[in-house]
């Protein structure tokens, strides 16, 4: 009976060339979505803060200041709305402040990278 030997000094090399494109695609996701948790929960205190300040009788422009201000990101994409407007809003209503900042999911992928809208908004009733 013979027996066939095979070299299998690149077995390990091709199986490697196989896996870290996934593996990388992984970690980075990992990080990439940490992120985006991140901003996610900055959002959610920067809103909470600034509908605070909508419910003491501030007017739109300290609320639109403040928010700008507190938010670590790029401000000129971030979009605060504020309902009712200030010319609408009274003592024992309620007022609504919503920030929304679009974002990208995997943006090491370029232009394959997947748009994310990162959205928070709270209410509170105005004193």
């Amino acid at each position: 009976m013979k027996r066939m030997l095979r070299k299998e000094n690149g077995q390990s090399l091709v199986e490697f060339a196989l896996v870290i494109p996934l593996f990388l695609m992984l970690v980075v996701g990992m990080i990439d979505f940490g992120g985006l948790l991140y901003t996610n929960l900055q959002m959610e205190m920067v809103t909470q803060e600034a509908t605070r300040i909508a419910g003491l009788g501030q007017n739109d422009t300290m609320i639109r200041t403040y928010a700008e201000g507190q938010f670590q990101g790029n401000s000129e994409s971030l979009t605060i709305t504020i309902s009712p407007d200030e010319a609408n809003r009274s003592s024992g209503e309620y007022v609504t402040v919503t920030l929304s900042y679009p974002t990208e999911f995997l943006h090491l992928l370029g232009d394959f990278a997947i748009p994310v809208a990162l959205e928070s908004s709270s209410t509170i009733r105005v004193e």
